[in-house]
């Protein structure tokens, strides 16, 4: 999940917030604020009140972290490398870096430690409740800390993906059966059951008693199992990748636009003879300095066009968009689709030997699913070739089609 606020580093991992994060802050502001602590202590200015829910809610945003730090930590100690932590909207996310877990006791450990986090830090809010001295309105939110935390512990430990619950039971099944694939499919499917009856809870709730939070209830469960749904594809997608390189994927031998050139002459020579809908494009050099797509051409006025550069006009490509024909294929599945259909630039010694299309990546997904499914050819049998598409590039890297 991409963060929209970078908060710093938390034992060296970086930690950031969506901007859904804000939403948080406010509804658990006006919940607080608005019922919850008027109910428990009445009589007081509301000033005060929204000050104690306006605090209660950033420190319930901190029990958020220290929920995904214990996943974080745990993970680190099992030598599974951190790559972020993101808060958002309905919780936190932390993202590893490549496979999260090698064996299942690494994953019971890492999605447990989150859970167990949260119970431990109800029970010290519950505990410094009972001696608390002070204005009478930090009882019942330092109680109400204590109660969400115990919430968070349970409701996660449902067992369906992607809640902790369901990495705890992809562990259990996966230390039982042996088999990966198969834990997947069952985790996947708990999580898609589980969401659906969260929706049908919902639904009755909002229907038979009117109540609005039926509406949450249904946005929870609609998430879960579309979330569910996606975890299970991805790991196949991972799965069924592994051996493929980014030359068995990409577009080889693409048009490309000189940053030099004038646009007029790009379009008339190129963009209107292509059948692509975005180009690289390359320095003098035949490095990648940028892409352009037919959507940015079209913008541009026919007049303004004469007297502009390639360069002027083309989107900036950032580094982690540019990948060699040797590299895993699936460094591809974390990145979407930028400046038109354009995934990511691959470049072979400095120079453009191709490029990854969104098409491309639909079809190596829906080829790297399929490979999931079928069963291992017998032994004897050649099996796949090794470039999957016919016009892979063997050893030598294609030649590069440049407009003069």
């Amino acid at each position: 999940m991409k963060q929209s606020l970078r908060l710093g580093r938390v034992a060296g991992i970086p930690v950031g917030a969506h901007w859904s994060t804000l939403a948080i802050i406010a509804l658990i502001g006006w919940a607080l604020a608005g019922s919850v602590l008027p109910e428990a202590v009445p009589g007081l200015p509301p000033v005060q009140y929204w000050t104690v829910a306006v605090v209660t809610s950033v420190v319930f945003l901190g029990t958020l972290l220290a929920h995904e730090l214990a996943h974080a930590l745990v993970a680190r100690r099992r030598g599974i490398p951190v790559r972020s932590i993101t808060l958002w909207l309905l919780g936190g996310v932390t993202e590893f870096a490549g496979e999260e877990a090698k064996t299942p006791k690494d994953e019971l450990q890492v999605s447990a430690s989150g859970p167990l986090a949260s119970l431990a830090l109800s029970g010290l809010f519950f505990l410094a409740s009972l001696p608390l001295q002070g204005p009478a309105v930090l009882v019942p939110a330092v109680r109400w800390l204590a109660l969400m935390n115990a919430v968070l512990a349970v409701f996660n430990m449902l067992p369906g993906a992607p809640l902790d619950g369901g990495r705890v039971l992809h562990a259990i099944l996966w230390r039982r059966h042996g088999d990966r694939l198969r834990a997947d499919c069952s985790a996947a499917r708990a999580g898609q059951a589980l969401g659906m009856a969260l929706i049908a809870i919902g639904g009755a709730e909002l229907l038979l008693l009117a109540w609005t939070g039926g509406l949450w209830t249904m946005l929870i469960g609609w998430f879960l199992a579309g979330a569910a749904r996606s975890e299970n594809i991805a790991r196949a997608a991972h799965r069924g990748l592994a051996g493929w390189r980014v030359r068995d994927v990409m577009t080889p031998s693409p048009d490309l636009a000189p940053a030099w050139g004038d646009l007029d002459d790009f379009v008339g020579n190129v963009a209107l003879r292509s059948r692509q809908t975005v180009f690289p494009v390359v320095d003098f050099a035949g490095s990648p300095a940028g892409t352009l797509s037919l959507e940015r051409l079209t913008a541009i006025p026919a007049r303004q066009r004469h007297d502009s550069r390639v360069a002027s006009v083309c989107r900036p490509l950032s580094p982690d968009r540019v990948l060699g024909p040797d590299d895993d294929a699936g460094r591809i599945l974390g990145l979407s689709s930028l400046g038109g259909e354009l995934v990511a630039v691959v470049a072979d010694a400095g120079h453009v030997v191709g490029m990854v299309t969104s098409a491309d990546l639909a079809r190596a997904l829906q080829q790297a699913i399929l490979r999931t499914t079928t069963a291992a050819p017998p032994p004897g049998h050649p099996g796949p070739p090794l470039h999957p598409h016919p016009d892979a590039p063997g050893d030598e890297p294609p030649d590069r089609r440049l407009p003069g």
